[in-house]
């Protein structure tokens, strides 16, 4: 009897659907889908009526609550999909926010010339079909110097398409110390075990030589294969031969030799602490035969797998089945024109967001913080600048941490985790690190036309 009078004045869900709350609710989110919502809405709300010994509560009462709850809801699904954020943690790649964000002429190409019906495959001159990603394969060949490219839509795509034509049926030799996990779970040696290809592992983890690689060569061999460990050293008591060494030897052997190059470096940037990834360029001219590597790295493109090298064996790749499967969409082929361009102008550090960020002193982010914090208005928070170092992320260049000066925040009430909590749940969201009971803002990843926003959110905590 007493549950039965705490629930006789539970909402039913046409009296919740008729809510004021409910009828703003219905044009974003659907009068099928909200009605859904509503039933889960009131039978949890049922539940706790029936699990707790609180008095009886008003129709109107809990009417409202079951309206905050709907409303509730529907905001927790709009934030699991995807939203823009304001990336202050210093982490320039970082692979949760999407690594590398787009140039302005990569985000034009896709809104504009991309998003509608494109010339995707279709030859404008000719009227007839054309290639998927021309423009794109040909400018990467310009720019690595490689016969030929071809682009499926991420890095361990291309890996398992490479291996998969190139290698299947036969041995692929691969030293130890490159039998890496890279980030979501991404293991070299499934992606040889699933393309068909049987392993050969040489030397050990820490020092493989030439000699080893010379040894475990036999009648079933099809590729010789290096990885570059990406998101890893080995540092200290090491040993590995020279791309040009294991070239040499894989040639003598009238076998190809395959790089997984990981970030893509398409220029020089040891001048910006990037000395130990492979310039693609540099691959190509020391006898690599097929190269891969990521679009939405170091390249600072979109998501995909790029592969370049002799045209014999790309064609091989390219007429393979497997790869329709993996071929990349016309948003990322655009993306990726627009950014290949700024590279072949040679304004890729000046107009390519994730180059230019890397390319930022410690001085300049300093110059630009102290402006920031005079901006903050608000009794509340309290910011000091301090030293630090920002990362490259996405798996590339782990040992390389540009000095930053960082934007140290206390709040007068509020924890360092509470306040980082509020910043997650702004909006946009705001994405920091907390380090020594602070708050810790890097406005190397933030770029100038987000400053107002970050400041805004900030001044009304």
């Amino acid at each position: 009897m007493e549950n039965s009078s705490r629930l006789r004045h539970l909402p039913s869900v046409d009296a919740l659907l008729r809510t004021e709350t409910a009828r703003a609710l219905s044009a974003a989110v659907g009068a099928q889908h909200l009605t859904e919502l509503a039933r889960v809405v009131t039978a949890e709300l049922r539940q706790g009526l029936q699990e707790t010994a609180n008095g009886e509560q008003t129709r109107e009462a809990l009417l409202a609550e079951a309206a905050r709850r709907l409303e509730r809801a529907c905001a927790l699904e709009r934030s699991s999909g995807l939203r823009r954020v304001i990336n202050a943690s210093g982490v320039i790649l970082h692979t949760n926010l999407g690594r590398a964000p787009l140039s302005d002429a990569a985000r034009h190409a896709v809104a504009s010339e991309a998003a509608g019906y494109c010339t995707l495959e279709y030859d404008v001159e000719t009227g007839a079909r054309g290639r998927r990603g021309a423009r794109v394969e040909s400018l990467l060949a310009q720019l690595t110097g490689a016969e030929d490219a071809l682009v499926v839509n991420n890095c361990a795509a291309a890996a398992l398409l490479v291996l998969s034509v190139i290698a299947r049926g036969g041995e692929t030799v691969i030293s130890r110390g490159e039998l890496v996990e890279i980030g979501g779970d991404f293991r070299v040696p499934d992606v040889m075990a699933q393309s068909g290809t049987r392993l050969v592992e040489v030397g050990t983890t820490n020092r493989t030589r030439l000699a080893d690689y010379e040894r475990a060569l036999t009648g079933e061999t099809r590729l010789v294969m290096r990885v570059h460990p990406s998101n890893y050293r080995i540092v200290g008591f090491t040993a590995a031969p020279m791309l040009a060494e294991l070239a040499a030897l894989a040639h003598q052997s009238q076998l190809p030799l395959y790089e997984d190059a990981g970030s893509g470096v398409l220029m020089d940037l040891s001048e910006h602490g990037l000395s130990d990834e492979p310039v693609i360029s540099e691959s190509i001219a020391s006898g690599a035969d097929l190269v891969s590597f990521s679009g939405d790295k170091l390249l600072g493109a979109a998501q995909a797998g790029l592969v370049v090298g002799r045209h014999e064996l790309v064609e091989r790749l390219r007429r393979a089945p497997l790869y329709r499967a993996l071929r990349a969409d016309k948003l990322a082929l655009a993306a990726l024109e627009a950014t290949l361009e700024a590279h072949r102008r040679g304004t890729a550090l000046e107009e390519v967001p994730a180059l230019r960020m890397l390319a930022l002193t410690g001085a300049q982010i300093e110059e630009r913080a102290r402006a920031f914090l005079s901006s903050l208005h608000g009794e509340s928070l309290r910011g000091e600048l301090i030293e630090g170092h920002s990362a490259i992320g996405g798996g590339s260049a782990p040992t390389t941490h540009p000095a930053t000066a960082l934007i140290a925040l206390t709040h007068h009430t509020l924890s360092a985790d509470a306040l980082e909590n509020l910043l997650r749940h702004s909006s946009p969201p705001v994405i920091a690190r907390i380090a020594g009971d602070k708050v810790l803002l890097d406005l190397r990843t933030v770029s100038e036309d987000e400053e107002k926003s970050l400041s805004t959110i900030l001044s009304g905590l």
